[in-house]
């Protein structure tokens, strides 16, 4: 039997409470892995872009505002690309609903691909790669964010330790080398993703050919630390790793 993708974001619970969240603009998406993400995009101007997992458009929308000739937006849900289509509608984008590790787009290539916080839902992320990789045009770059394997590694994922009053003491770490699936709630109970290490993340990327450009490890915005006193703790460990690689030299 065919195992269906996981897709939790239509799911009526899950996509009502998590668009919630994102319209408060007081997110970690908005004080510290957007801001990461779009420090390291290249200039677009008259650039194709294929952005994987596109949610509701909002970072289509961004890259077409710095002057992408054109946008593919990918997502496996219906719901979000609804909103997309709702609320960051534009002639240059056009919406594909699709598992972005089922992408079949034979004879197209792309100077920029992008995936905002998607992969670590991915299985398997080799084969991933290399599409990705066939998919980039000559020196076509390709920008990604996941969460960082400091938080998906123990199988645990309530990874803070706190004293009897509630205040975090350190941050658990365990079972990294063991790579594969995790499961916790978010919203809803059982959300699949999968952990691998940052020496599998790099290396996938340059077995394909793929040169790394740029790593980074953020921490929040000033403006999230004045609207979000708790980010103060990505000092203490990081929630996102942003990887760019470039193909070609």
């Amino acid at each position: 039997m065919l195992k269906l993708k996981q897709n939790i974001y239509d799911d009526e619970v899950f996509f009502k409470e998590y668009t919630a969240v994102r319209k408060s603009g007081t997110t970690y998406n908005d004080f510290i892995e957007q801001p990461a993400i779009k420090s390291l995009m290249p200039s677009l101007e008259g650039k194709s872009v294929l952005d994987l997992g596109c949610g509701n458009g909002q970072f289509a929308s961004y890259c077409v505002d710095r002057g992408a000739s054109k946008v593919l937006g990918v997502d496996i849900s219906k719901k979000m690309l609804e909103l997309a289509k709702q609320e960051n509608n534009h002639e240059k984008i056009e919406y594909l609903c699709s598992p972005i590790e089922d992408l079949d787009l034979s004879n197209q290539t792309f100077h920029v691909i992008v995936s905002s916080l998607a992969i670590h839902y991915i299985k398997d992320y080799s084969n991933l790669i290399k599409t990705i990789t066939k998919l980039l045009a000559k020196d076509g770059e390709f920008i990604f964010s996941t969460e960082h394997p400091i938080v998906t590694a123990r199988k645990d994922m309530d990874n803070w330790v706190k004293d009897e009053e509630g205040n975090k003491l350190h941050w658990a770490f365990d079972n990294y080398q063991e790579e594969g699936q995790r499961k916790q709630r978010w919203h809803i109970d059982g959300v699949i993703k999968y952990h691998r290490t940052i020496s599998t993340l790099v290396n996938t990327l340059i077995i394909n050919g793929l040169n790394i450009k740029n790593i980074l490890e953020p921490q929040s915005t000033p403006a999230g630390l004045e609207q979000m006193p708790k980010l103060v703790n990505e000092r203490r460990r990081p929630s996102f790793l942003i990887i760019k690689a470039k193909k070609g030299l």
